[in-house]
């Protein structure tokens, strides 16, 4: 059962005490969005990251999962590509929605060039917004991906478990920063033959990319929800090894060249 924003906010704020949770509303084409800053505000400035949900878009389970992200050492915006007047309610909604915006990739990338542009502009002492990147699971990782290929100026992309097939496959010559897909290596929504073209992609444009293919894992490996066995289910070792993997590229990707 969906809950309301605000209560979302008081839940996933239980988890961290010291995280300051903000609702950041913007308008594209005239329909109202809202995402969700996520900021521990202790320490020093932290890098930012444009987190995108699973195809159920802005819920309670994405609000914590960027909390987790954000105890990494990060700031996190919770990417709304839905609108708060079009949010999924269940799976057969979400299939669609996001459907909607896997088969419309040029209207997928200007939501994500809103909500990066929303980030930029966001004004908080503990954000160090030159260093920004961006993350995403399973539709997000899809989402996130094409922020990348959108030629966006963030400095790494990290895509979770998320689809990798690319219907313009020469726009990732507009990458810019550097690119790592997590994936599942018995993951039945992406084939073989689709992880084959992404490589074949990123090699052609000579992206500076990794592709990390995990034994024994499906779809939905960091999501403590998923759990039907084949197809889409939580491995927490993997999601674990997931994470430090994410941590590893941005950490690489934050730093300034010598």
């Amino acid at each position: 059962m969906r809950l309301h924003l605000a209560v979302l906010l008081l839940t996933a704020s239980t988890a961290m005490a010291s995280a300051t949770m903000k609702k950041v509303s913007w308008e594209l084409d005239d329909a109202p969005y809202e995402g969700v800053l996520v900021l521990d505000e202790k320490g020093p400035k932290r890098p930012v990251l444009l987190m995108v949900p699973n195809w159920l878009g802005v819920t309670q389970e994405a609000v914590a999962q960027a909390e987790l992200v954000a105890s990494h050492g990060y700031a996190v915006l919770v990417a709304d590509v839905y609108g708060t007047k079009s949010r999924p309610k269940n799976r057969d909604e979400a299939g669609k929605a996001a459907g909607a915006l896997k088969g419309d990739r040029a209207q997928l990338r200007r939501r994500m060039g809103k909500a990066l542009e929303v980030l930029m502009a966001q004004k908080h002492p503990k954000l160090d917004l030159t260093r920004v990147g961006a993350i995403g699971f399973c539709f997000g990782g899809t989402a996130a991906l094409e922020l990348a290929r959108s030629g966006a100026k963030v400095a790494g992309v990290v895509s979770f478990h998320g689809g990798l097939s690319s219907p313009t496959p020469d726009d990732a010559k507009q990458i810019v920063g550097k690119v790592l897909a997590l994936h599942g290596a018995d993951d039945p929504s992406v084939p073989a033959d689709e992880v084959a073209a992404f490589e074949a992609e990123l090699r052609a444009a000579k992206v500076d990319w990794q592709l990390v293919s995990f034994g024994n894992a499906v779809h939905s490996f960091t999501d403590p929800n998923a759990n039907t066995p084949g197809r889409a289910q939580y491995h927490p070792v993997v999601a674990k090894r997931a994470y430090a993997l994410m941590d590893a590229l941005f950490a690489e990707a934050f730093t300034p060249a010598k």
